[in-house]
């Protein structure tokens, strides 16, 4: 069974993350990530995702597997709701599912209340979100871009 660590996103070096924040495969499903990312960009990018902890008492995780950089994760504040994303690198989206439902727990212990999933229409493969607790709740349009949305149940 692979090791999985969560740490500050400031922790990860950052030509790591700007392998993610670049990889074509990733960009594809994240249309709110803007142009080409250098290393300044992400280390700003790494601080401000770290800096949700103190503004929100939640916020996104650096994740690594066996220790390697996998992607990122966690709760970001959407209004009302705590947003659930889940960023990997391609070599790692076989764990995601194990990452999902860690991220859960996690959210359930921090008694989050209130969990959505935004994902764009690029995302065509969802009947595991049903799974995992998560039932549709709609669509909505973030910064001219359109999302589907998906809430957790109890």
């Amino acid at each position: 069974m692979a090791e999985i660590t969560f740490l500050p996103l400031s922790e990860i070096a950052a030509a790591d993350l700007v392998e993610l924040l670049n990889d074509p495969d990733v960009r594809r499903h994240m249309p709110l990530a803007g142009d080409h990312w250098d290393e300044a960009r992400g280390l700003d990018w790494a601080k401000g995702k770290d800096a949700q902890w103190q503004e929100n008492g939640y916020g996104p995780w650096a994740i690594r597997i066996d220790e390697t950089f996998a992607g990122w994760g966690g709760f970001q504040k959407e209004g009302e709701e705590a947003d659930l994303g889940l960023v990997l690198l391609p070599a790692q989206w076989g764990h995601g599912a194990v990452l999902f439902r860690e991220l859960v727990r996690r959210g359930r212990e921090m008694q989050l209340s209130n969990v959505t999933i935004l994902l764009p229409p690029s995302r065509v493969r969802m009947k595991g979100l049903a799974r995992l607790g998560f039932e549709p709740a709609g669509e909505l349009e973030y910064a001219g871009h359109r999302f589907l949305k998906f809430r957790l149940l109890g």
